[in-house]
């Protein structure tokens, strides 16, 4: 499966998730209206970006080439996920997604999230 399709599959398995292509590229997003952002990604997915914890953040930037700080975002706590690399752990990428959602969602819709969505569909 293309990393494109394995991004929306995971966002879009998240309680009133929708999408939206903003800067020529992919969005996900919750909320009324346009929404709140909580991942984007690169037209093919060999990037994805996400708010993170604060400690996560440091502990995930700390590992190197799998993780960097993205532009624009990145000193607002985001962090950038080198998807299409060899090493990448699809299972810690969808807890990042579940984690940036419940960081951006409204409490009502983050309350409903109890584990990070499945990676098989």
């Amino acid at each position: 499966m293309r990393s494109i399709e394995r991004v929306r599959r995971l966002c879009l398995a998240l309680p009133e998730a929708f999408e939206l292509e903003t800067w020529d590229h992919p969005t996900f997003r919750v909320g009324g209206g346009r929404g709140k952002i909580f991942c984007t990604a690169a037209p093919d997915g060999s990037t994805v970006t996400v708010k993170a914890d604060p400690v996560e953040r440091e502990a995930l930037l700390a590992q190197g080439e799998l993780f960097y700080v993205p532009p624009y975002v990145g000193n607002k706590g985001w962090v950038g996920i080198h998807s299409d690399h060899p090493l990448t752990d699809w299972e810690e990428v969808s807890e990042l997604i579940a984690t940036s959602y419940c960081l951006v969602a409204p409490k009502r819709l983050a309350a409903r999230v109890k584990s990070p969505p499945p990676l098989d569909g």
